[in-house]
């Protein structure tokens, strides 16, 4: 799906390296890799396991630091941020999602919601409100007190969505947000996952090996041999 963006760039990496160990055991990861994802942009991040697809994504997410190269998100250079910079950013602007949910098992879908939103100082009560809006949004309005082991795989990933939406970010990262789930299940969290992207006006980076959920967002990245290649989208 082509859509025209015209907006600011939310997300550049620019000339981003990832090298682990040194000498013999040294391994590249990433080669001077090129992104840009501008405001309301929904790309696709594919390649096979291993290919160096979540390094990138904690790279972007400011999980991982690169060893060479530049990141800006919003147009801040986090390149050589502090920790306590990185963490608000991290808190503040960004959400992420994961092929396992890491929800909270001692806290129900409510409190898992709510959490983030406490932690940036967001009041109790607005945190709360704001948290059964999102659950009800992706269809969990009567499960709010469940804890995560009593929901069901696609239930659990719907409060982890809802999770990372709590502070309003500009940039959305997922890692393979639907691979352990079903065919009809995933199909169902993506499709709901792509519409509230959508409507918020975020910037996503979404990490997928399924080619029918990639072609659904407005362009596609590879990672091949650790470069960043363009896919056309009947690739």
């Amino acid at each position: 799906m082509n859509r025209t963006i015209l907006k600011a760039p939310c997300l550049e990496l620019n000339k981003i390296a990832r090298i682990y160990g040194k000498g013999e055991t040294k391994l590249t990861v990433l080669k001077e890799v090129d992104l840009t994802i501008r405001s309301g942009e929904i790309v696709a991040l594919v390649g096979p396991s291993g290919s160096g697809k979540s390094t990138l994504l904690h790279i972007a997410g400011l999980l991982d630091t690169p060893t060479k190269g530049k990141i800006f998100i919003q147009g801040m250079d986090m390149s050589k941020a502090r920790d306590g910079l990185r963490t608000q950013m991290r808190q503040k602007a960004i959400g992420f999602v994961y092929q396992s949910h890491l929800l909270l098992p001692d806290f129900n879908a409510l409190e898992n919601v709510m959490l983030p939103q406490l932690i940036a100082g967001v009041s109790f009560k607005q945190a709360r409100q704001k948290a059964e809006a999102l659950l009800d949004r992706v269809g969990l309005k009567n499960r709010l007190t469940h804890r995560s082991g009593q929901l069901s795989g696609g239930e659990q990933q719907r409060v982890a969505i809802a999770r990372a939406l709590a502070n309003d970010p500009a940039l959305l990262l997922a890692d393979e947000p639907t691979g352990n789930l079903d065919p009809q299940t995933s199909e169902s969290v993506f499709e709901m996952l792509l519409s509230m992207v959508r409507e918020t006006g975020l910037s996503a980076l979404i990490a997928t090996h399924n080619p029918d959920l990639a072609h659904r967002m407005d362009r596609q990245v590879s990672v091949v041999d650790g470069c960043l290649i363009e896919r056309g989208q009947d690739a």
